[in-house]
């Protein structure tokens, strides 16, 4: 039986639907644990795509998952292997220089080097696993429905921290990845910089990925921030907005497969993505009706104007 079919349906009073999906513990618990990893894969993400580095993101949330097989493979918490998994691909990935001429052409291929060999990894540890392997579903796409009161904890307890780290390397991290060589010439530390922010990815990648799945943590790293970087250039604007359209995204995404049979993943990435669209047609727009006014306010041009 689904959970859905247990439930009265929507009663199109949002005070009501409330009510109804947060008198269940694990509905609570979803959304507590929903909240901070939006809360940290916004965050995290906005940076990520400021710095171009989204490829770099996807590597750490696909090699989620064979550090999970690995630890499973070898019969402890599976929590191990994301984080030694993560954070060690971060620390590969960081072994290349970005600046310089072709460093980010080289830091992309051994990115995808990474990715490919860990992937293959992963399938070969659930091959050697011959056996359930808590669901390999579970890893791809997490299980928000399952989580316990002291996940939640620990998740916010990581969280806190990673978001606490990134607020004190925040404005020279920031600088540096707005223009690294002028960062440089300031003396700013861009090359630890990237490091400890590869290593903060890694982590705050580790942690969601036991929620979301492998698959999932990307869409909130990098669908809010692309977004919201569409929408205003403002860094504290952009930052904000990026928060509140993973929130948004994460907890609408909940409440629609509370009434339906289809899987949170969906909901969660289909809104997030059509977030994005919505973003990208905004500012398409936005542009059009600005050139629109300067041409009306210099007038047409003609042959004449053009030559004097």
């Amino acid at each position: 039986m689904n959970w859905a079919d247990t439930t009265a349906g929507w009663s199109w009073n949002p005070l009501t639907d409330l009510q109804q999906i947060w008198a269940f513990p694990f509905m609570v618990n979803a959304f507590r644990a929903g909240t901070v990893v939006a809360l940290l894969a916004a965050v995290m993400g906005w940076f990520m795509v400021l710095r171009r580095q989204s490829f770099a993101g996807h590597t750490l949330a696909v090699v989620s998952f064979p550090g999970a097989a690995c630890a499973t493979l070898l019969g402890i918490s599976a929590s191990f292997g994301y984080f030694a998994f993560c954070i060690g691909g971060a620390l590969v990935i960081a072994a290349i220089p970005r600046a310089g001429q072709g460093g980010s052409g080289q830091e992309s291929a051994l990115t995808g080097t990474v990715q490919a060999f860990l992937l293959a990894c992963g399938f070969l540890f659930v091959a050697l696993y011959k056996g359930f392997l808590g669901g390999v579903n579970s890893l791809l796409f997490g299980s928000f429905l399952g989580i316990t009161t002291l996940q939640v904890t620990v998740l916010t307890i990581v969280a806190a921290l990673a978001l606490g780290v990134l607020a004190v390397i925040g404005r020279p991290l920031l600088f540096a990845s707005v223009d690294g060589n002028v960062a440089t010439g300031r003396g700013v530390p861009v090359r630890a910089l990237s490091v400890v922010f590869l290593v903060l990815l890694g982590t705050a990648t580790a942690e969601a990925s036991q929620i979301t799945g492998t698959l999932l943590v990307f869409a909130l790293l990098v669908m809010p921030a692309a977004a919201a970087q569409q929408l205003t250039a403002r860094p504290a604007a952009s930052l904000a907005l990026s928060v509140v359209i993973a929130i948004a995204v994460t907890w609408t995404g909940l409440i629609a497969a509370y009434y339906s049979p289809y899987p949170i993943g969906f909901y969660v990435t289909t809104f997030a993505f059509a977030g994005y669209v919505m973003a990208r047609a905004a500012r398409t727009l936005n542009t059009a009706l600005g050139r629109h006014r300067t041409t009306a306010v210099g007038g047409p041009r003609t042959a004449g104007s053009v030559a004097a």
